[in-house]
């Protein structure tokens, strides 16, 4: 690795440290959040917690858009660790290549460096907010998402051409669960009301493909480890609210063990 690419991580948190004072609005939305879900009872814990998120969030961006120069097919591999994961899982993600799954997650970890990582494995379809600008667009895919990795528009939703493209590629269709929506299904999040995006849940239900729920957190520089249990799958008439509201805990949980690395500062909460 470069100087540049082995210290891309601290150079983004740093900078984000720097600048940390200057977002108060942010800041106080993160130890709000934080309390409210009960991680800490104190906000001198809250700020610290809100800190290093922050920091967390810049220093994953600067190292995941390094990931395609240090991760590559014949080491991919030793960047993840899975020793908090279950192994029916592992099988699942890495080593069923012909069986097409939902890998559903949260603004927690590393989501950008593991998409990349994990397109070694299989084909990634990301639902995300598309850029914008054409050329940011071109550039992220041209120098980010090197790999088979396709993203989608969150606001285009599971065509028909999409859904062919996950069967016959055996991709990983990738969902983050905790992006607001004011028309979803009011569920618990974290122990608080937020409204809660389904369409993973339907997904599942009506293709009967099995689900991948949890995190990829940072441990080390290029080092990646899955939280989260046993595959999850839903029979097509269950009660989709109650299946989605198991994601949403699911998701909780592995948010509770590692909550340095949540997007606090994001209003996730609004019914509340």
């Amino acid at each position: 690795m470069t100087f540049v690419q082995r210290h891309a991580y601290g150079f983004g948190a740093g900078f984000a440290a720097l600048l940390w004072p200057f977002f108060r609005k942010r800041r106080r939305l993160s130890v709000a959040n934080i309390l409210k879900c009960g991680i800490v009872s104190s906000e001198k814990e809250a700020l610290h917690i809100a800190k290093k998120s922050w920091c967390h969030l810049a220093g994953h961006i600067c190292e995941a858009l390094c990931v395609p120069n240090v991760v590559n097919a014949s080491n991919w591999r030793e960047h993840l660790e899975f020793d908090e994961a279950d192994p029916e899982t592992v099988k699942l993600l890495l080593d069923s290549p012909d069986e097409p799954i939902l890998l559903v997650s949260a603004h927690h970890g590393v989501w950008e460096a593991a998409t990349n990582v994990l397109s070694f494995a299989r084909p990634m379809i990301a639902i995300a907010r598309v850029m914008n600008n054409k050329f940011v667009a071109s550039w992220m895919k041209k120098h980010h998402f090197r790999g088979p990795v396709t993203i989608i528009d969150k606001n285009r939703g599971f065509s028909p051409e999409i859904l062919k493209q996950w069967k016959e590629t055996a991709a990983a269709m990738t969902i983050l669960m905790d992006q607001h929506t004011a028309s979803g299904a009011r569920l618990e999040f974290l122990g608080r009301p937020a409204r809660t995006f389904t369409s993973a849940t339907r997904l599942a239900m009506r293709s009967g493909r099995r689900i991948v729920c949890g995190s990829f957190v940072r441990i080390a520089p290029y080092r990646y480890r899955l939280v989260g249990g046993s595959p999850l799958s839903f029979p097509k008439d269950a009660d989709r609210d109650s299946a989605t509201q198991i994601l949403n805990d699911r998701i909780g949980e592995a948010i509770r063990k590692y909550p340095e690395q949540y997007l606090w500062a994001h209003r996730r909460w609004r019914d509340d």
